[in-house]
């Protein structure tokens, strides 16, 4: 059985997201997906998120793609792969760290995943970035 393990912020679960994990799940049996920390949203973004991670979470799940949905690590955001050791990473088409990087933070003797990019699904409307930015010019009623 493959499994596979998908990350994101998924603030604000869109057609982007949902792509993004199908898309991720047809590459093994099971779908973990990760949602990130509040904090390391901050931190590696530099801005705050919009929903809170509990929020976040229960928008992932509701999808209902994910067979797992779990928050990540604060202080070490490679620790849940090098737990679960899942076979295949998927990650986004514009996600950071790079492969490389990635790697080198996961690989143990005996273990080394396989990292799939997911193709962009329509990334000029669906960005999350491009949707707040239009979410900040519509008038409030």
């Amino acid at each position: 059985m493959k499994t596979v393990m998908a990350f994101g912020s998924f603030d604000g679960v869109h057609p982007g997201h949902h792509f993004y994990l199908a898309e991720a799940g047809k590459r093994g049996d099971s779908l973990i997906v990760v949602v990130a920390r509040d904090e390391n949203i901050r931190k590696f973004k530099g801005k705050n998120p919009i929903n809170p991670e509990h929020q976040r979470v229960q928008e992932v799940k509701a999808a209902g793609i994910a067979d797992e949905v779990l928050l990540g690590n604060p202080a070490d955001i490679f620790s849940i792969v090098k737990e679960r050791k899942p076979d295949i990473l998927a990650l986004g088409y514009d996600q950071k760290p790079s492969d490389e990087e990635v790697l080198r933070n996961v690989s143990v003797p005996g273990y080394t995943p396989v990292i799939v990019r997911i193709k962009p699904f329509k990334p000029e409307m669906f960005k999350s970035s491009k949707l707040k930015k239009q979410q900040k010019h519509i008038p409030q009623q």
